[in-house]
């Protein structure tokens, strides 16, 4: 597969997972490394207008 241009770089696609019924997205490497963010590590998903907002998960923090 070939790599996309660096205008389309930040287009990913939506995938269906397992079962069916959660759905995941790929993030550019770079990104999750300057977040320093690992395989598996908990993440908090909030809606916020017509998107969403991905954050590092804080034990002992308020969910919401």
């Amino acid at each position: 597969m070939s790599r996309r241009k660096l205008s389309k770089r930040h287009i990913r696609s939506l995938l269906k997972l397992g079962g069916g019924s959660s759905y995941g997205i790929s993030l550019p490497r770079e990104e999750v490394e300057e977040f320093g963010w690992k395989a598996k590590q908990k993440l908090v998903v909030e809606k916020y207008g017509n998107g969403l907002i991905i954050r590092d998960w804080k034990e002992g923090k308020d969910e919401r």
